[in-house]
């Protein structure tokens, strides 16, 4: 810090954003600016805003604090608002408010050391003695150093789909959307591209919205995720060096599998994956992610039990198919699409007519193929790059950006899933409000303090 009075703007004021802030609120300083573009979404982003109340995390409450030092925060919040307790999966929208009222609580107690901005950072630039964040109303302010707090990426458009030629509103980008099922009616089908999370959550939203027609989730693969299991043993961490190979550490798995629950030989992993990712060359990550990441993705990042179970009600009555496959074309027909898809392992194409198809691709984090444009402006400007695997924000392990010479930025860092190529495991709560607690403590000059181990 070279100013006297630190002062630290977040962008993107949602899930990771907020984290940071309220972290950087219990140091004795920086001031902080948070900047969000969408009021609707702030402290909340997309997953906790735009979320139906059938939508359950996937974590249990008892792991979801905001603070890796207080973590039973949560849990006494929940018992104060009488929404939950320790073991249940509460629901997306009750999260979001857990993170809101912190916002506010943080608000309350620090005044004027924190600002909310509703608007939009659409550049960055930097001199040696600050960064600047120019914004879409066309105020320029300079701060000593700028976090980006993105979340995720948009999924691309899917390859093969002439949007243009659709008629209209057959094609729908967001699964959350509420008016998801309207114009639809019983003998109708849906296509959900995607089988992961996000066609869950579609389909739920569709059954809610009473929708009884037929509904397909087809991926490359068509897999599903699994579901958590309520008398799961308890879990024994690994606290060993990973596996060198991500093959030999799929064959350790599976064999611990064997003699325990599959579930518990997954979780033991969570303390040494990001170790794992990082220990991994470029050639094994690759692998991975070709290979492998579909399916620790379903095994991993389970469902709660009771929306399993709707999910499996579903598809045992015949109204929801996964399906394994891959679009060929897709062409208007009439009011509807009609889609041509090779289904998995085979040569022959498959016809069939949708009245709706909903990009359940999931979060993307390829900046190349991104219309962002404070990320157009600062790849641009050679103040970041791609991490290797683009899977978004190339930056050290103190989460500094990379700039285009390969130099860490010392004013610019980032949060969140955009940094995953350095860390693979940090989507998901639990991995994030580490990040956010370290950072800052780094931004605060307090990481050299002693404090309660993680």
């Amino acid at each position: 810090m070279t100013l006297p009075d630190p002062h630290v703007v977040i962008v993107g004021g949602g899930a990771s954003g907020t984290l940071l802030a309220v972290n950087l609120l219990r140091q004795e300083e920086p001031r902080v600016t948070l900047v969000e573009r969408s009021p609707s979404q702030l402290a909340r982003g997309v997953a906790y805003s735009a979320a139906d109340e059938s939508h359950l995390l996937n974590v249990r409450a008892a792991n979801m604090s905001a603070f890796p030092d207080d973590r039973d925060h949560f849990v006494r919040w929940l018992r104060q608002t009488e929404l939950g307790s320790a073991s249940s999966f509460v629901g997306r929208t009750v999260y979001g408010a857990y993170l809101r009222a912190l916002l506010q609580d943080a608000k309350a107690a620090v005044g004027e050391r924190l600002t909310l901005i509703a608007d939009e950072v659409v550049a960055l630039t930097q001199t040696d003695a600050a960064i600047t964040a120019h914004f879409a109303d066309g105020r320029a302010t300079d701060f000593d150093r700028a976090v980006l707090a993105l979340g995720n990426l948009p999924p691309h458009p899917p390859a093969g789909i002439d949007l243009a030629a659709l008629p209209d509103g057959v094609y729908r980008d967001n699964p959350w959307a509420g008016d998801i099922a309207d114009g639809l009616f019983a003998g109708d089908a849906v296509l959900l591209l995607g089988s992961g999370l996000t066609a869950v959550d579609a389909a739920l939203l569709l059954a809610r919205r009473e929708f009884a027609g037929r509904i397909t989730a087809m991926s490359r693969r068509g897999l599903r995720p699994r579901t958590h299991d309520d008398a799961q043993p308890p879990v024994t961490p690994r606290n060993e060096k990973p596996a060198r190979s991500v093959s030999a550490l799929v064959r350790e798995v599976r064999q611990a599998a064997t003699g325990d629950d599959w579930r518990c030989a997954v979780d033991a992993l969570r303390p040494v994956t990001q170790l794992l990712w990082s220990g991994a060359d470029a050639a094994g990550r690759w692998r991975f992610l070709r290979h492998l990441r579909p399916y620790w993705d379903v095994h991993r990042h389970r469902l709660a039990p009771a929306v399993g179970a709707q999910i499996d009600a579903m598809v045992a009555v015949g109204q929801l198919r996964f399906s394994a496959g891959k679009l060929v074309a897709v062409t208007a027909a009439g009011d509807a699409a009609l889609v041509r898809s090779r289904p998995r392992g085979c040569n022959r194409v498959e016809t069939a007519r949708y009245a709706r198809i909903v990009n359940c691709t999931g979060p993307q984090g390829d900046l190349s193929r991104s219309n962002e444009p404070l990320l157009k402006q600062l790849t641009k400007a050679g103040l970041i790059r791609p991490d290797a695997c683009h899977l978004g924000i190339d930056v050290d392990a103190g989460t500094r950006t990379i700039a285009a010479d390969g130099s860490p930025n010392p004013r610019l860092n980032a949060v969140g899933p955009m940094t995953r190529g350095m860390w693979w495991e940090v989507v998901a709560i639990p991995d994030i409000r580490v990040q956010c607690w370290t950072l800052a403590r780094t931004l605060a000059n307090t990481h050299w303090v002693g404090g309660e181990g993680l």
